[in-house]
């Protein structure tokens, strides 16, 4: 059984081309890590007029996607891209988990 999750951060104006260029770019440590946890289906989109990015994916149940932030591979993935994105100041992503009122299968 998958869940949806979907999430908002924001970009720092003037990155969304780095943004892009560096997610076409994942590292497949990285990839390797969301896979290992559970994450699959996974999109992230931009709002030119806000800054705002939408991320969704499925997530396996039972499996928790932010397990991933206790690893030294998504340490560096945070450091990678802090310089783009808004972040805690552990440089971890500002995510804002976004609730769903409304899916048609």
């Amino acid at each position: 059984m998958e869940k949806r999750i979907a999430f908002r951060m924001n970009l720092l104006p003037g990155k969304a081309a780095e943004y892009k260029k560096r997610h076409d770019n994942l590292w497949p440590e990285m990839e390797k890590l969301l896979r290992d946890n559970g994450v699959s289906q996974y999109s992230i989109f931009f709002d030119e007029q806000s800054s705002s990015l939408f991320g969704v994916h499925r997530q396996e149940e039972g499996k928790d996607s932010m397990d991933r932030h206790q690893t030294e591979i998504f340490e560096k993935w945070c450091d990678y891209m802090s310089d783009i994105i808004e972040t805690n100041p552990d440089n971890s992503p500002l995510i804002i988990p976004l609730t769903e009122l409304f899916y048609l299968e």
